[in-house]
């Protein structure tokens, strides 16, 4: 598994990269790739997804191939896009966002924030609102797309959508949760070190 951290990156350039590095991994299992990062602001909407879920006229949003439906990324969010081959891996998308659900909720917390699922809306969870959006894209069994955690990224972006098509969804950060910034480079080292790991357990290879 090769983790690769790339600071701010534009929605179209990873976008390309991850693209790239599918038809790499179609190719050699062993180019599976865990890709973490910040985008500058943009909305981007899914395949199920509704433009009556954009509340601002001047919202611009990018219409893409992955599951779900709007939502934002801006700068201080971390973003996780895994390029894994669930072909070799039991061929399970459920239990693939559930891992991705596991993977964040503790991360979360080791800086201290409780956060659970909540049944039949994939995500992360606090008591204050949702903390993460799980959104995955699938072709040829090779994943794309992934998660974006809210760590210390502008809140109010999302006031201009339904953010994952739910009307008045309550959004909230590690930031907001926390009462200060939380490293967000920090952040993506825990991520990091836990993902293989978890994946092995979660998702082993069976073919």
């Amino acid at each position: 598994m090769l983790v690769e951290e790339l600071g701010t990156v534009g929605y179209g350039e990873a976008f390309a990269l991850q693209k790239d590095i599918a038809a790499q991994v179609r190719a050699n299992f062993d180019r599976e790739t865990l890709l973490l990062l910040e985008h500058p602001l943009v909305y981007t909407i899914g395949r199920s997804g509704s433009d009556g879920n954009i509340l601002d006229p001047s919202v611009e949003v990018i219409h893409i191939n992955r599951g779900g439906d709007i939502t934002c990324h801006a700068p201080g969010q971390l973003v996780g896009y895994p390029i894994i081959n669930l072909g070799l891996r039991g061929k399970d998308l459920r239990r693939y966002l559930r891992f991705l659900e596991e993977l964040l909720i503790l991360t979360v917390a080791d800086f201290g924030v409780p956060a659970y699922r909540v049944v039949a809306r994939t995500g992360v969870w606090t008591d204050s609102g949702k903390l993460a959006s799980i959104g995955v894209g699938v072709r040829h069994w090779v994943t794309m797309h992934g998660f974006a955690l809210n760590v210390n990224n502008d809140l109010a972006a999302f006031s201009r959508i339904n953010p994952c098509g739910i009307s008045s969804c309550p959004i909230t950060s590690m930031e907001a949760l926390h009462g200060c910034q939380v490293p967000l480079q920090e952040v993506a080292r825990r991520v990091a070190e836990r993902f293989a790991g978890m994946l092995e357990l979660w998702l082993p290879v069976t073919a």
